[in-house]
Parts: structure tokens; C-alpha cells; sequence
């Protein structure tokens, strides 16, 4: 079987999560796109792990693996292998395995990245990790893959022929571009090649191996939908394609191999950065999402931006993606409050809307239409089951998959593994 799973709104939907939680029915789970400017956090009773580019399925049986449509920092993998080694979590190359296609993240690309997000008049909101540079050189037959940092002869090769155009870049914008042949840092991605070597393979060669042998992959997506360099919220959006579609180019996989597409959809919305947020919130009832639901970047650390569910976002990244069904999560943090929104539509130059605008500065413009339904007081950090949760949760619930159209598998009311259960 394989099954992919990608964020319907705008990331930190909790992917993360529910990868953890459906990884014991996998043997391999696997990276797409993106690269550590995602951050995914599992919880397993005390212990908390934030991480950015290892699959959430490494602390199952399942072989986690970095295909070759992401763009990789070779320093922060190697820095969350170490973190998990000090936490007890050997991280072998029988465990993980990177495509040896994977476009590398120089430190060119960093530096280019900051001078262009600080030249925007209008900013982005970047990470600033180098992640649009890297995919721009993947684009352009430029960039740097993981097979070349794997052998010293190759990177210099490799660096001697980009070095001129890498330097004139940065030059032009300001910066420093001693940063593209300094020495120390060659040696110190030289080492890091071959400390990460042996984790080398062909992705698309075992996954689809794996599937011609009966095995079950999951294709793990960062970000999310309206995040899509293609179909999002353009330009505030990331450098990959974060929908479904992707995680077969991507990986190497064909479509006709898919069997089931799962969206994560949180139970109101959140965005870190810039970019239109038309259910975004501003009084009581945000600061009331925020603060339960600690709405701060993985990767960041900035501030989410909240607001009410938005079902025209949702029905648009149900086409885009598909899905088969959808894990609904963070509906604990919603306990406390009056009475629940969602946007059902959206009023525009005076018609109603019940599907975005493809022009991001009209979304922008968007008043959100809304259906109210009662709120609960009740904590649901405890609940197992979806007939204990109390009537007015279950009822959000159901509403939510009435208009949807699609089925909740899934229903998430806390960050452990064991909050999470069938509908």
C-alpha cells in the first residue's frame, strides 16, 4: 500500500504527529519535498523531539528515508542524528537512508537568501536556510548533489565550476562572497560527505521495490497545501510543490501506485509569516488559540498567526491533493471557548465565494462568511474514544466532514501518541 500524507492549510497542521502515530503499519516512510526550513515535533510521554528533515517514523521499526525532491542541510541532519544519539536513538544507515540525488544546501545559499529576503520591499517571511536558492540551482542543472559531497574530488570539482556565478551573485547584492570557496567550510562539508555516505541509496529503487513486494510506504509532505510554489498563496509561499502530486515525481514513484492521500487539517488554522489569512483573528478568541494551543514555528520559533476553520482553503486543497480522507487535530484547543466559527464562505466585491479567489491580492480581500455552533468547556486531553468526546466537540466534528465531503479517520486532542484515535 501507499499512502500520502500532506497539511491542507498552511503547515504546522501536526503532521508530524500522525506520521508517528501510522508509522507502526508502514515499513517505509519517506521525505518528499522541502527541506529544514519544516519542523515536525513528536511527543512519546515525556520525551519531545523537534525535528526538521529526519522522517517522523524513526522511532518505530520503520526504514525512514530523504528522497531526492528535497534540498538538505548535511550539517542540521547531521546534528539531529547526534541529538537522538544523546537521547538513547541510534540513527544507522539501516535506518535512514538519503537519495543520492538530493540537491545540498551550500552556504552560499544561505547567504543569498538573507540578502535577498532584507533587499524585499514587500517581505516573504523566508527562513532564511537557503532552501529557494537551492531548489533555483536544482532548476538551473546548478546545485550540488548528495553523491558529490560524498567524495572530496567531486564537491571541488563541482564548486570550481559554480564558484565564478555563486561569487558574482553575492557580490551584486552586497554580501560577502568569500563564502563560496572558503576553505574551512569545504573541509567541513567534505567531512560531513563522508560521515553521511554510507546513508547513501536509490529512493525510488526501494520504494518501489517495496511496493512490488507487498511492503506499505507512506510518503511524508512538509508544509502545507496553500503553501504550494504553484497552486498557494503566491509569492508567500515556500520553493517546493507540497501537494500530493508531487510525492511521486519527487520520490520517483508513479501515480497509478497510490492508494490512499491523507490530509491534516487542524481544527481552526494558523500561518507563520506573510500572506493572506482571512479568518485571522485579532481578539479574545485568538489570543485564546494561541496560548492553548502554543502556536509558535517548529522551525522558527516566530509567533502563528490564528484563525477559524476555512473551509474554502480546505476544499480547494482537497482538490489539489485528493484526499481520500483527513486527520483533524488540535480540537482540545478549542475547549473554553463560547461558541466555535467556521468560514463557510467568503464575501467579495459582493458576491459570496465558497471557493478561493486564484488571485492571491483577492484573497486578501476576502470577508469570511461564517456558521456558528456551540462551544465546550469540557478538557479533551483524556479522551480515547469519539463517543466520550463531549456532544458539542462530536458535533463540530461531523459538521466539519459534512462540508467537507470527506471522511475524518482521524480525530488528534493532544501532542501525545495516545490522544489520537479513530473516528
Amino acid at each position: 500500500m501507499f499512502t500520502i500524507l500532506t497539511g491542507a492549510q498552511f503547515g504546522d497542521e501536526g503532521k508530524g504527529k500522525i506520521v508517528d502515530l501510522m508509522a507502526k503499519h508502514y515499513d517505509l516512510v519517506v521525505r518528499f519535498q522541502g527541506g529544514d526550513n519544516a519542523g515536525h515535533t513528536v511527543t512519546v510521554g515525556e520525551d519531545v523531539y523537534k525535528l526538521h528533515l529526519i522522517p517522523s517514523g524513526f522511532l518505530l521499526d520503520s526504514r525512514v528515508l530523504i528522497g531526492p525532491g528535497t534540498v538538505l542541510n548535511p550539517e542540521v541532519l547531521a546534528d539531529e542524528i547526534d541529538m537522538l544519539e544523546k537521547g538513547g536513538i541510534t540513527v544507522t544507515p539501516e535506518k535512514l537512508g538519503i537519495d543520492a540525488k538530493t540537491s545540498i544546501i551550500m552556504p552560499y545559499h544561505i547567504e543569498l537568501d538573507g540578502l535577498r529576503e532584507s533587499s524585499r520591499k514587500e517581505k516573504i517571511g523566508t527562513t532564511k536556510r537557503g532552501i529557494g536558492f537551492a531548489y533555483i540551482d536544482k532548476i538551473a542543472r546548478d546545485e550540488v548533489q548528495m553523491a558529490d559531497i560524498s567524495s572530496e574530488s567531486s564537491l571541488l570539482d563541482r564548486l570550481s565550476e559554480l564558484a565564478p556565478q555563486k561569487e558574482s551573485a553575492i557580490k551584486d547584492m552586497g554580501g560577502d562572497p568569500g563564502c563560496v570557496m572558503d576553505e574551512a567550510a569545504i573541509l567541513h562539508y567534505v567531512e560531513l560527505g563522508k560521515r553521511l555516505g554510507p546513508y547513501i541509496t536509490d529512493v525510488s529503487y526501494e520504494v518501489n521495490k517495496a511496493l512490488d513486494e507487498g511492503k506499505n510506504v507512506l510518503a511524508e509532505g512538509a508544509q502545507g497545501t496553500h503553501l504550494d510554489v504553484i497552486h498557494g498563496t503566491q509569492k508567500f509561499v515556500t520553493s517546493s510543490s507540497t501537494i500530493a502530486g508531487s510525492a511521486c515525481s519527487n520520490i520517483g514513484v508513479g501515480p497509478t501506485r497510490v492508494d490512499e492521500v491523507l490530509g491534516i487539517v487542524k481544527a481552526y488554522i494558523t500561518r507563520v509569516g506573510e500572506g493572506p489569512l482571512p479568518t485571522e483573528l485579532a481578539d479574545e478568541a485568538g489570543q485564546h488559540l494561541h496560548d492553548v494551543g502554543q502556536e509558535y514555528g517548529t522551525t522558527t520559533g516566530r509567533p502563528r498567526r490564528c484563525g477559524w476553520f476555512d473551509l474554502p482553503l480546505v476544499k480547494k486543497a482537497i482538490y489539489l491533493n485528493g484526499y481520500t480522507g483527513v486527520a483533524l487535530t488540535k480540537v482540545d484547543v478549542l475547549s473554553g471557548l463560547r461558541s466555535v466559527r467556521m468560514c463557510t464562505g467568503y464575501l467579495l466585491d459582493g458576491r459570496i465565494l465558497d471557493y478561493p479567489p486564484e488571485i492571491t491580492s483577492e484573497v486578501a480581500r476576502c470577508t469570511p462568511v461564517y456558521e456558528d455552533l456551540p462551544g465546550w468547556d469540557d478538557d479533551l486531553t483524556n479522551v480515547k474514544e469519539f463517543n466520550d468526546l463531549p456532544e458539542a466537540a462530536r458535533k463540530y466534528v461531523i459538521r466539519l466532514e459534512e462540508l467537507m465531503g470527506v471522511p475524518v479517520e482521524y480525530v488528534s486532542v493532544g501532542p501525545g501518541r495516545e490522544q489520537t484515535f479513530r473516528k
